[in-house]
């Protein structure tokens, strides 16, 4: 049940505390981490169609244990990571000093960047909108830390479960895109925070996940006017 008059601040405590607590076992997850070559290649080559040709300055938004982070530093990008759960962070600065990877891991809120205004080409975020109190502020830090021209892409999904899973009974009603979007409906909320030439394109091949994905994904990208 949602408690009533909570801040954005004690929400956010709440979602950090649940990804902190996930994030020793995050990566056994086939559908999170990379588990062959054949995983890893598919990955590349959807970042490097929806980013384009390195280098470029990338902020991995969310970027938790930093699997996409390590596969655009594979890339050859400038990668920084951000997110708000230490514990995240902590694994993902262990694996990329095990890939050989210079990424800057950084603690950070979504919602409220410290980066100056337009930092970096790219902006990337896999399965971090539905986390958010404020999806529109997020959008709109975004594209204040993207250069005029840079791009933002977004690798989201469309689960719609039946109630919410474990960890987020208590704040899913503050979420407003709990349970994911459609790629239409994100496009209209994209098209609305100001992003422009906005796209989608699945992502069902069994290969990307480790399985049949049970639910829609897809990336999704649009230009910072």
């Amino acid at each position: 049940m949602t408690e009533p008059n909570r801040s954005p601040t004690e929400i956010k405590g709440e979602v950090r505390a649940y990804w902190n607590d996930r994030a020793e076992t995050y990566d056994d997850d086939s559908q999170h981490a990379l588990k062959n070559e054949a995983q890893h290649d598919a990955w590349l080559s959807v970042l490097h169609t929806w980013t384009g040709d390195a280098p470029q300055r990338i902020l991995d938004v969310g970027c938790g244990t930093g699997v996409i982070s390590s596969l655009l530093a594979d890339l050859g990008h400038d990668v920084s990571g951000v997110d708000y759960s230490t514990e995240m962070l902590d694994r993902a600065r262990e694996k990329a000093r095990e890939k050989g990877h210079s990424i800057d891991f950084d603690v950070g809120d979504a919602e409220a960047l410290d980066d100056l205004d337009d930092a970096y080409d790219t902006v990337t975020a896999r399965h971090l909108i539905w986390t958010l109190p404020d999806p529109a502020a997020a959008i709109g830090e975004w594209r204040r830390v993207v250069r005029p021209g840079g791009r933002i892409v977004l690798i989201e999904g469309h689960w719609d479960f039946s109630g919410p899973f474990a960890g987020y009974e208590r704040v899913h009603d503050d979420l407003p895109l709990y349970d994911g979007r459609s790629p239409e409906e994100l496009s209209e909320f994209l098209r609305a925070e100001g992003l422009e030439n906005v796209s989608h394109e699945p992502l069902m091949a069994e290969v990307l996940w480790g399985e049949t994905p049970e639910y829609e994904q897809y990336v999704i990208a649009g230009d910072v006017p």
